[in-house]
């Protein structure tokens, strides 16, 4: 499928925000205040979906799959509208698959981002109709008021600046519970990235979260790895993202027939109650299909801050000598 790159944003540029995971109403007034003023300092308008509200937070802390879905199709088919955050993650994005038209998507192709549960949106999106998506922030992620400028440096450089970034590793990171207490932040040292197994490769992106990469295994929506497919995975700790659910997760996408053209891995950073240190993560890496692979690891994405923007469809070059580089 041909791959289609979403135009860059300018000045004036309609945001809109959407939330097919979890509903606004978990989102403090202040962190939407934030965020808001982060999006109109680039330059952008932020308008919402007309059911991301707060009164469409039902048992499950989300809404009906027909309002989800109509917001997404609502904001793609809006010509004003140039790029799609979604509020957050959750746990029941996949719920939307087989509901989404995705030939709608193709003919109005825009910037499409968030992480986590979103991961299942992101790649659907991509396999469906070649359109690079981005696992980057939500638009939670910009209330965050201490600590997001690396966050806010390189999703300025994927969407608003030429769609390409050489990555450098964080000075520091935070894995606290900054949305409850934005002034008593806990800020680690960066001690940079783990080099798992030497060497080079460069190819397509593929990826997100793993466990929720992994609920499409088996569908349609998952993208095929064609050859020379770089893998950017992380897990999340609530989500069972131990040591052995991670390991787990990952030899479910080592036993796809295609995952032969796999030729790069990086790993996100651990959030700390996971436990993964870097001796245990290279005990879990100790597999033979991986040995000959370049695997970088505590890279700045997951469930950790800050967060980098990485183009799901987009290509990478990977190196344990000069690092990353990503386009869309």
């Amino acid at each position: 499928m041909k791959k289609i790159v979403p135009a860059g944003l300018k000045q004036g540029d309609e945001v809109r925000v959407i939330a097919p995971a979890r509903g606004l109403k978990i989102i403090g007034q202040d962190s939407r205040k934030l965020a808001v003023e982060r999006f109109a300092a680039m330059g952008l308008k932020v308008t919402f979906g007309e059911n991301t509200t707060d009164d469409n937070f039902d048992l499950m802390g989300s809404s009906s799959v027909e309002k989800r879905v109509s917001d997404l199709h609502d904001a793609f088919k809006d010509p004003n509208v140039k790029a799609v955050f979604t509020v957050i993650g959750g746990a029941n994005s996949n719920q939307l698959l087989p509901y989404i038209n995705y030939d709608l998507i193709k003919d109005n192709p825009k910037i499409f981002c968030g992480f986590s549960d979103i991961t299942a949106l992101l790649n659907a999106i991509y396999a469906k109709t070649g359109l690079v998506t981005f696992s980057g922030p939500h638009f939670s992620s910009l209330g965050m008021a201490k600590g997001c400028e690396y966050t806010l440096d390189n999703l300025q450089k994927m969407i608003l600046g030429e769609g390409k970034n050489q990555i450098i590793p964080s000075a520091e990171w935070s894995d606290d519970l900054w949305f409850l207490d934005q002034e008593n932040r806990n800020f680690i040292k960066n001690d940079g990235w783990w080099i798992i197994n030497e060497g080079s490769a460069e190819g397509k992106i593929i990826g997100g979260n793993l466990g929720t990469f992994d609920l499409l295994l088996g569908t349609s929506y998952r993208p095929v790895f064609e050859a020379d497919t770089i893998l950017f995975i992380e897990d999340c700790f609530t989500s069972g993202g131990d040591a052995g659910a991670f390991d787990r997760n990952l030899q479910a996408l080592m036993y796809q027939e295609d995952f032969k053209n796999v030729t790069g891995i990086v790993i996100g950073r651990f959030q700390k109650a996971s436990e993964v240190s870097r001796e245990k993560l290279e005990f879990i890496l100790d597999k033979p299909e991986l040995k000959k692979l370049p695997i970088i690891a505590n890279v700045d994405f997951g469930h950790t801050t800050p967060l980098l923007t990485l183009p799901i469809g987009g290509t990478a070059r990977i190196s344990s000598a000069s690092g990353i580089f990503v386009q869309i």
